[in-house]
């Protein structure tokens, strides 16, 4: 599309532009399945909860573990940063909107300590889940070895952009495809937004691919530095290169994981009909009365020294861990039963695998309509 006369634009969607569109044969939800695997690791549901202090502390991710799921550690956040974070997560849920930004980040200002991160990784370990924990592409190569020798599972790299090829003049840029290569773990990283992108990420070795600037509603990336790519456009993109890749390696298959932008049960199951594997979320599960931010959200994003991007949201609770995943359900708004519900649209569009599903018609269905 021409924006002007020197500037054209490919016009992309977002998951509240587009509709799943159900097919002349249904199925019964029960009879749907929405396991997903990574690597040697096999989940109940496709569902990841995002590395956010507001949603994951080491008890919040043992709980999901034991329902099925997965959700990853910030090893960059307060539980690795002080030793006892409670008495700051009741302040950060105390502040009002003026004052939040700047205390968080003062309180985030606190040094990163190496045996914390050794502590909280064996601290879920030590329940029998899956561990997952997440460091930034800055920080990578200071604190993977800790992270490693903790026996984490599965490796994190997420950033709000993620590149193959970062060019620095000021210091030696990770490499992710040796790093990846020199580890015995499955890493996932992003986020990317474009198929050219999602490509180079995939040739370092990742066993996923994080689609999206992460965040999602808590995220002022767009109107701090005007990047913006729409989830639908982004993920189909991505879901793309995935194909491509496959015929290009002979046959390595790498996930597709859409992170941040889904508040809901219907963008979700949007997320798998564009192409996803699995999704990452944060805002659904700040939300649970186990949730550490006490009904408030935040990521990475909004205490970062120079640039915050990103908000504190008070979004309040609506029930347990449980309910929100699994039902039942005492709302209308697609905030609960977040399984229940995708169970349901595979159903009503005819698939019974999330692999299939991704083959789903869609339609462009603005809001509204």
């Amino acid at each position: 599309m021409e924006i002007g006369r020197g500037k054209s634009g490919r016009r992309a969607y977002a998951f509240d532009e587009i509709g799943i569109v159900p097919s002349r044969r249904t199925r019964d939800p029960e009879e749907v399945s929405v396991a997903w695997q990574i690597d040697a690791y096999r989940f109940e549901m496709p569902l990841v909860v995002a590395p956010m202090d507001s949603v994951v502390s080491p008890a919040t991710a043992i709980a999901v573990g034991r329902l099925g799921g997965l959700a990853v550690l910030d090893l960059e956040g307060l539980w690795t940063r002080y030793e006892n974070p409670e008495p700051l997560l009741a302040e950060i849920a105390s502040l009002d909107d003026v004052r939040a930004t700047q205390r968080l980040q003062e309180i985030y200002s606190a040094p990163i300590k190496e045996e914390l991160i050794g502590r909280r990784i064996a601290e879920v370990r030590e329940a029998g889940v899956t561990v997952a924990a997440r460091l930034s592409p800055q920080r990578t190569a200071q604190f993977h070895k800790a992270v490693i020798d903790a026996g984490v599972d599965l490796f994190v790299i997420r950033g709000t952009t993620v590149s193959a090829e970062h060019v620095s003049g000021r210091a030696e840029p990770l490499n992710l495809k040796q790093f990846i290569y020199d580890l015995d773990v499955p890493v996932i990283v992003g986020g990317c937004s474009t198929y050219t992108a999602a490509l180079h990420l995939m040739r370092t070795g990742a066993a996923g691919v994080l689609v999206g600037f992460g965040g999602g509603s808590g995220h002022t990336t767009r109107t701090v530095l005007g990047v913006a790519v729409p989830m639908a456009t982004a993920v189909a993109d991505v879901a793309a290169a995935r194909r491509d890749y496959m015929d290009e390696s002979g046959g390595r298959y790498v996930h597709v994981i859409a992170d941040g932008g889904m508040t809901n049960s219907g963008e979700i199951a949007k997320a798998f009909a564009c192409g996803s594997d699995a999704v990452m979320v944060g805002s659904p599960f700040a939300r649970s009365t186990e949730s550490p931010g006490r009904g408030y959200h935040w990521g990475s994003e909004a205490h970062h020294g120079d640039v915050p991007r990103g908000t504190r949201l008070d979004l309040g609770t609506i029930g347990t861990l449980e309910q929100i995943l699994y039902g039942p359900s005492h709302v209308a708004d697609g905030s609960m039963n977040l399984i229940g519900a995708l169970r349901r649209s595979m159903a009503t569009a005819g698939y019974t695998e999330l692999k299939d599903f991704q083959r789903v018609q869609v339609v462009v269905a603005p809001q509204g309509h």
